[in-house]
């Protein structure tokens, strides 16, 4: 099944919305005629009241641009009531950055996971997307990833006009943010006041995709947005506000990569380094791969199980060394096209309604062509490999050589991700006082990826050595040459992949009210319900999350033929130039001598190697609902909260906020399916398990009851300066693709078992569906300076202290066999009530002077004792039924923290705005920080430490046209990964700069 197929009347639907450009302008063109003709009340107020103060001889002083926008910010921060930093601007398409990514990392204590060059996930005071919520107009957001991050790259900023970011909450929010939540809005046609006619368009152009030769996309890139706003009064005093945007992104992402095996698999081992040792590891007496051992198992290398004689690892106290079934280079064609479409209507029909609705519709293309140099690198060649390893004091290697395989290998890689969001949002005034509001939402992602992995490897093991350089390693090759396309005929092979076909949904329902109270210290009373329900999809196949079809030399074909009508010319001059320390192969004679160099390799198209193997059975395979790889996961929730806000005076102080509690009831339904099963009597009297070929369908769930109080207080000190502060309890709920539900049965076939109890024994799984949230007390603290519209000067503290950590645990779950119930072991990962602190402190300045040059800094700090153990390589832990935990294994790697969790986050800005010219520089830096993977996030993977530049540009030509330019990662810094320990070096991406030159109109 592919969603492709299922979902193909929307996608055609939206494509017809958003396809072609012509059709939509003509169309805008027209409502733009009519709404001339109707003309807009408020716009025609606007004029009067403009025309009005120019007769009077007033002088109007209109402040906009980075001004403006940095104005805008400190007055979000300034009037409310609980910690919050935002964005706002005053037109659509206005906000100061090239994707909502990159708008939220200007914001003080927040960072980004950086994905193809640009801003993804956005983490919170260095704590991971996981423990924070995103929502657009106030309603939860989905995503295609299987957890609760969301991908800020899939929304225009130029379609959005409020980013913000609530750091404490109060009981009004919807749950689910220990970290803060994150808020998107668009804009409100009514509310916004003014008709506005708007188009915009950027050319990109990256410098290093000007030495790629890409088939997926041309050297320079286009964006293109368009918007328009209106408001149309009616008799009766109704009114109808309009505003709608879409957009069109073309571009190419430009990226490098160096690449070693990940730990998320069975690819990245410590294999023993021990002279002493010639059955295992890299003194191994005879060629074989480090991890096995030459007389014993296979699979092992360091063995960090533990010794019951000793209490300690099995192989405590041996060195070792990591290495993957592999080091590679990557050198990519790339391709990013999306299409957005933002709608809003504002209805009021008299002065006690409110009707609103709203749109978002995004489809984001990610395409890919990949040629990888692979180096296989677990074999150890005897007398050789041990004696010439050099590594560092954490085992990551930095000089290797031996005897192994080389391969040309491809991929074509890529990933549709659709979103949906619709909404309708009903206010009331039913009286002075009291104001009813109703609304229902619908959020829908779909994600679904294909590829297509080709190898061509050499028939004999070539002796090569590879010694690190500052950034990556550069090998050197003995009577080898890499770029000669014949040296690669042995083994190949076609893999064609649909994979991660992901659907997530979100129906919720809520409804408010808001009284108000006269002559008292509390003004007001709110509260409401909220009902919701998410569901998550993954589709299986027979290869667990997907489908794979596979494709080798037939006996009639011929290899050199395949890979000569498939060769291309290594499609890139310069390739990792940015981080290498010259070519990355120097090719030796047997005397080792040097005789050439280069950064290329014998490349061909992947689609033609992939089509000449398959021949007529090349198609992607079809992924299925019933399928023992699925997951189906529904999240029911029922929350209800009563807060009270108060503003008044105590020992000649304002003080204002709100305090309130909410009640969160959560139900989790998981589904799955396995084989079904007989209970078989033989004939003497015994039992036993068949299992058949058809599926039935299993179920499992679990759920939780929370409490979630609040509080807010800010104190006007004085006319400058407030004093604030925050308590609230909060929760972040476990990832939708960690609750799935796999269940198999273990049997005891060995001592003649004649009754189920005996027969069956325990229970295989994977998945648990009642994972406890993970929930935290949070308390802030701030003091916060105003001395002009352009300054601020604030001074936070926060300190956290979370409940839950993640073990694994053997619990007892019950299962209806052959009509009787039993109670059976389940060994699986829970959340645990281990108890963590997070201490924080945050800043942020910002101040303008009266030459036009303005600052703006934010730095946050933050140190925690919470910890993450490794599933390989960490210590592990299983407690039993009785409660009773017991050590497996003593890691050699120390524990991560909080996944995604920065010691140290940093953002500044310096601005220059003089009348019509308006520019600013940002620099951000983000510590090293602990990022899971979606496929396997029991393994610790490191990103490091990384500081990246930006520039923007603009210059008001006059008041219809600005011209802009714009660039991200100015410096081309890299991105670096370490994996399993910092130091052992897994992954370097080069992206170089990414640049932007645009015009808007503005009418």
């Amino acid at each position: 099944m592919s969603l492709n197929n299922e979902h193909n009347k929307n996608l055609k639907h939206m494509h017809l919305l958003l396809n072609p450009v012509a059709r939509l302008v003509k169309s805008t063109l027209l409502v733009g005629v009519a709404g001339t003709f109707t003309f807009s009340a408020y716009a025609q107020q606007a004029q009067q009241q403009e025309q009005a103060e120019e007769e009077a001889g007033i002088e109007i002083i209109s402040v906009t641009g980075s001004r403006k926008t940095i104005q805008n910010q400190i007055s979000i921060k300034r009037e409310a009531t609980t910690v919050v930093d935002g964005l706002s601007a005053e037109d659509i398409g206005d906000l100061p950055a090239l994707s909502i990514g990159e708008a939220l990392e200007s914001i003080t204590g927040a960072a980004s996971h950086r994905e193809n060059g640009g801003a993804t996930e956005i983490t919170i005071r260095g704590l991971g997307p996981f423990l924070s919520a995103t929502h657009i107009n106030g309603r939860e957001a989905t995503n295609g990833s299987g957890d609760r991050s969301v991908n800020f790259s899939q929304f225009p900023s130029e379609l959005v006009k409020k980013v913000a970011i609530y750091k404490t909450q109060d009981a009004s929010m919807i749950e689910g943010g220990v970290a803060g939540v994150i808020a998107l809005e668009t804009v409100q046609p009514l509310d916004f006041g003014k008709q506005r006619l708007q188009g915009e368009v950027k050319v990109n152009y990256n410098p290093d995709e000007s030495n790629v030769d890409n088939s997926l996309q041309s050297d320079v890139g286009f964006r293109g947005t368009f918007s328009y706003v209106d408001q149309f009064e009616f008799d009766g005093g109704q009114a109808l506000g309009v505003s709608f945007g879409l957009q069109r992104q073309d571009i190419s992402q430009p990226e490098g990569e160096y690449r070693s095996s990940s730990p998320t698999g069975s690819s990245l081992w410590a294999c023993l380094n021990d002279p002493n040792n010639t059955n295992e590891g890299f003194y191994r007496g005879e060629a074989g791969d480090c991890e096995d051992q030459v007389s014993g198992s296979k699979n092992q290398g360091y063995n960090t199980q533990i010794d019951p004689e000793t209490g300690n690892a099995i192989s405590a106290g041996t060195p070792y060394a990591w290495t993957g079934s592999s080091r590679s280079f990557r050198q990519n064609e790339t391709s990013d096209e999306r299409d957005a479409f933002f709608l809003a209507l504002q209805f009021q029909p008299s002065s006690t309604w409110d009707i609103n609705f709203d749109a978002q519709i995004s489809d984001r293309i990610q395409a890919e062509a990949r040629h990888d140099l692979i180096f296989l690198q677990k074999r150890a060649t005897p007398g050789v490999t041990g004696p010439s390893l050099i590594t560092n004091n954490v085992g990551g290697i930095l000089h290797w050589q031996g005897e192994e395989r080389i391969e040309s290998a491809g991929e074509q890689f890529s990933r549709e991700e659709n979103y949906q969001g619709y909404g309708i949002n009903v206010e009331h005034y039913a009286t002075d006082r009291l104001t009813l509001k109703f609304d229902v939402s619908y959020s829908q992602t779909q994600r679904e990826e294909l590829q297509i992995s080709n190898r061509g490897r050499t028939s004999s093991r070539p002796f090569f050595s590879w010694d690190m350089g500052e950034h990556i390693p550069h090998f050197s090759i003995t009577d080898f040459d890499v770029t000669d396309i014949a040296n690669f005929t042995d083994s190949l092979r076609s893999r064609m992949d649909r994979e991660n076909v992901r659907k997530n949904e979100v129906v919720a329902a809520r409804f408010d009210f808001d009284y108000t109270l006269n002559d008292s210290a509390f003004t007001g009373i709110q509260g409401g319900v909220r009902a919701s329900e998410m569901n998550f999809i993954q589709f299986g196949g027979n290869q667990g999350n997907g489908s794979r079809s596979e494709f080798t030399l037939s006996s009639e074909q011929s290899a050199i033929d395949i890979l000569e009508s498939c060769q291309i010319a290594f499609p890139e001059s310069g390739f990792l130039s940015g981080v290498s320390d010259g070519d990355l192969i120097t090719l030796l004679d047997s005397d080792g001598n040097a005789i050439a160099s280069g950064s290329s390799w014998a490349t061909y198209d992947n689609v033609c190697f992939a089509q000449a193997l398959a021949g007529d059975d090349y198609a992607y395979p079809e992924v299925e609902y019933i399928n023992a790889g699925t997951k189906d996961v529904t999240e029911k929730t029922t929350s209800a909260y009563l807060m009270a806000n108060y503003d008044t005076e105590m020992f000649g102080k304002f003080i204002r906020g709100n305090v309130g509690v909410r009640f969160v009831d959560t139900d989790v339904t998981s589904l799955g399916f396995r084989n079904e099963f007989e209970i078989v009597t033989n004939p003497d009297g015994t039992l036993t398990l068949a299992s058949g070929d058809a599926l039935e369908q299993v179920s499992g769930g679990g759920g939780y009851t929370e409490l979630l109080p609040s509080f807010n207080l800010v104190v006007d000190y004085n006319e400058d300066i407030l004093i604030r502060g925050g308590i609230y309890r909060g929760m972040s709920r476990a990832d939708p693709s960690d609750m799935g539900y796999s269940r198999t049965f273990q049997t005891d076939d060995d001592d003649a078992p004649t009754s189920l109890s005996d027969l069956i024994i325990g229970v295989n799984g994977s998945g648990n569906p009642n994972l406890q949230p993970l929930m935290s007390w949070n308390y802030d603290a701030a003091i916060e300076w105003y001395p002009n519209e352009d300054a601020i000067f604030a001074f936070g503290f926060y300190y956290k202290q979370f409940q839950g950590g993640f073990q694994q645990q053997t619990v007892l779950e019950e299962f209806i066999i052959d009509g009787e119930r039993f109670s059976l072991p389940v060994t699986n990962s829970v959340t645990t009530s281990d108890k963590s602190d997070l201490y924080g402190l945050e800043t942020s300045i910002t101040y303008r002077w009266d030459s036009g040059i303005g600052i703006k800094v934010g730095y946050n700090y933050a140190d925690t004792d919470f910890e993450f153990e490794d599933s390989n390589y960490g210590d592990t832990f299983i407690t039993d039924v009785e409660g009773n935990t017991t050590q497996l294994t003593q890691g050699i790697v120390p524990p991560g923290s909080v996944p995604g969790f920065s010691e140290h986050v940093f953002s500044s800005q310096v601005y220059y705005q003089i009348g019509d010219l308006d520019t600013a520089i940002i620099y951000k830096y983000r510590s090293e920080y602990f990022q899971p993977y979606t496929s396997n996030g029991t393994r610790l993977r490191y990103v490091d430490a990384v500081g990246t530049w930006e520039m923007r540009a603009s210059y008001k030509v006059n008041k219809h046209v600005k011209v802009k330019v714009e660039a991200i990662n100015l410096f081309g810094a890299p991105k670096s990964q370490d994996f399993y320990t910092q130091g052992n070096l897994g992954e370097v991406n080069d992206y170089g700069p990414r640049l932007f030159a645009g015009v808007t109109f503005k009418y």
